[in-house]
């Protein structure tokens, strides 16, 4: 079984989070260090600890963090101008909390997705 996070955590407002948005499927609340003008987390309410880990029984949670975001990035202004979504998946790929998220990141031009590798 898998460990609890401090996502699991904010779900429960055992902790302060400024949530913009929670159902019975996902939670959003604004990251804690943001990276750009509008930078908001989307989690699943069930512990999912990596993108490896997701069963063909997430899909429905999977599928409202998309338009849970695509709502949030309306709200916050960005939508027209454009906004990016990321999933990290383990160390390499820059997961720092074992709890599937979406990073919502706009407000700004936010440049290429990846630096060169040459």
């Amino acid at each position: 079984m898998a460990e609890e996070t401090i996502f699991s955590k904010i779900i429960r407002r055992e902790i302060p989070a400024d949530i913009l948005f929670q159902d019975e499927l996902v939670t959003a609340f604004r990251d804690i260090n943001p990276q750009a003008p509008t930078h908001i987390l989307i989690i699943p309410n069930h512990l999912i600890p990596t993108a490896n880990d997701v069963k063909a029984s997430d899909e429905l949670a999977l599928g409202r963090m998309m338009t849970v975001a695509a709502k949030l990035a309306d709200e916050a202004g960005i939508a027209q101008d454009g906004y990016r979504l990321i999933m990290n998946c383990n160390k390499h790929g820059g997961q720092e909390v074992y709890h599937i998220h979406m990073h919502l990141l706009g407000g700004k031009s936010l440049g290429p997705m990846l630096s060169r590798l040459d």
